[in-house]
């Protein structure tokens, strides 16, 4: 395994997508590795953890050893990034049932609001490091 976290997405929604290239663009320290949910890596790696909701259907990220889904690991992703962006994690206050239901309802719209790919996103040779399975 890596030591760097390791975010699990959606490979074909662009929505998740968007997220990955804007947590690159603003991951200066290169903190975060990058897999597809529908990838064999992340069959092999999440197939141990007790996932809240069906495979794919979520935002997963894998740190020290602990896997958080939805909005706990869109926040922590959020504190780790540069510029004002930390500053969202103070929403951890905010009970999970009310964050989730909100993060819920965006995932649920997602490919309705945004699309989907046929095929998961492929990172251009200078990113291709950053991305498992």
């Amino acid at each position: 395994m890596t030591e760097k976290a390791v975010i699990f997405f959606d490979g074909v929604c662009n929505l998740c997508n968007g997220a990955v290239q804007f947590v690159i663009a603003h991951d200066r320290k290169s903190y975060f590795k990058f897999a597809a949910l529908q990838s064999e890596f992340a069959a092999r790696t999440l197939v141990n953890f007790d996932l809240k909701v069906s495979h794919g259907d979520s935002f997963v990220l894998l740190e020290n050893g602990k896997v958080y889904e939805q909005s706990t690991a869109a926040l922590r992703v959020a504190k780790k990034l540069n510029g004002l962006w930390p500053l969202l994690y103070v929403f951890i206050v905010v009970p999970p049932f009310i964050r989730n239901a909100v993060y819920k309802f965006i995932a649920r719209n997602r490919y309705k609001w945004f699309g989907k790919q046929e095929s998961c996103w492929v990172p251009t040779p200078e990113l291709k490091s950053r991305f498992l399975g």
